[in-house]
């Protein structure tokens, strides 16, 4: 009988010692796994940053873009308020230095000839005037 029960303790004890083994295996790959959940949900948690971040920096460029168009479209909306014979001679003004003629002008700019024929003379006087200065310096 005490063979039994020495058998009996032996293999109790073996399988206290199986379960316990087990449980250590267990509990490792536990850890194990909980370590690469916690690695994985830091690189997500660095990606979501970054990703926000990367948001808002767009959206202060957006805001700084709608900022400038909102003040392009103000003073657009004030040119087209404003005289439209000023618009014309600042136009007939371009033309002319682009070397535009007086029929040019007459045409794309909506003035009358008499104007045109004006602003052709004063073109070419203010272009000899600034001539004159530099022939001067070359003699």
């Amino acid at each position: 009988m005490a063979e039994y029960s020495l058998f009996f303790i032996l293999l109790l004890t073996l399988i206290a010692c199986v379960a316990v083994g087990i449980c250590l295996y267990v509990l490792v790959r536990l850890k194990r796994q909980e370590r690469q959940y916690q690695a994985l949900i830091n690189v997500l948690r660095n990606e979501i940053r970054s990703m926000t971040n990367g948001s808002i920096g767009m959206g202060k460029r957006l805001m700084a873009i709608e900022r400038k168009l909102n003040i392009t479209v103000e003073k657009q909306q004030e040119l087209e308020n404003r005289d439209p014979g000023a618009l014309a001679y600042n136009q007939a003004a371009k033309l002319m230095e682009m070397g535009a003629s007086v029929d040019d002008l007459v045409r794309n700019c909506g003035i009358g000839r008499p104007e045109a024929e004006l602003m052709a003379l004063l073109h070419r006087e203010l272009h000899t005037n600034e001539l004159l200065p530099e022939q001067h310096q070359r003699h």
